[in-house]
């Protein structure tokens, strides 16, 4: 699987992830929801944007690597 394809599934899972996380907002909406949502989904969410931009700037450094080769 390449970097990018890569990028998308993490990118995919995220958004289902947090699909899921609001459909079950609508029936778990109490102190307890709230808190497990500021300490993991937040975080979650912040990594994943991190990786995110860590892989297309590994993509852009492979393709300078790759036309550098040529």
């Amino acid at each position: 699987m390449s970097l990018m394809e890569s990028k998308g599934v993490l990118s995919k899972a995220t958004k289902d992830l947090f699909a899921r996380w609001y459909d079950v907002k609508g029936t778990w909406s109490d102190a307890q929801s709230q808190e497990f949502e500021k300490i993991y989904l937040t975080q979650i969410e912040q990594d994943v944007r991190a990786a995110l931009a860590a892989m297309d700037h590994m993509n852009q450094v492979l393709q300078k690597i790759e036309n550098d080769c040529e």
